[in-house]
């Protein structure tokens, strides 16, 4: 089994919510979301993120809106519909369960079962 693949998977897994929880607080353009990731440890390269960024719009969790930069070209913001806010929580409230699930299951005592 390769441990690479499984850590990959394990990182996909929370990407979206991540991506969400980055645009929480305030809408930003791609590369200050992947800056983001990356000084969390969760690398992430353009080419995964464009296509979750649109299915995340698609899905009215996400709206953009175009930026004028004084060094190139306009820059695409992203930031969180009402809705987006919505289904932030309620992946909140799920990735707390789940990691209280996993925190009692790893750490949990091998019992006896006879």
């Amino acid at each position: 089994m390769n441990i690479e693949n499984t850590k990959a998977q394990m990182r996909k897994g929370v990407l979206e919510y991540c991506i969400l929880s980055v645009l929480k607080e305030e809408d930003a353009y791609v590369a200050e979301i992947l800056d983001t990731l990356k000084d969390a440890k969760l690398l992430v390269v353009e080419g995964t993120i464009y296509p979750l960024l649109t299915r995340l719009k698609n899905a009215g969790l996400l709206s953009y809106r175009w930026e004028e930069s004084t060094s190139g070209p306009p820059r695409k913001y992203y930031g969180l519909t009402e809705t987006g806010k919505l289904f932030l929580n309620e992946l909140t409230d799920t990735w707390n369960d789940l990691q209280q699930a996993v925190r009692v299951v790893t750490t949990q005592k091998n019992t006896n079962h006879e």
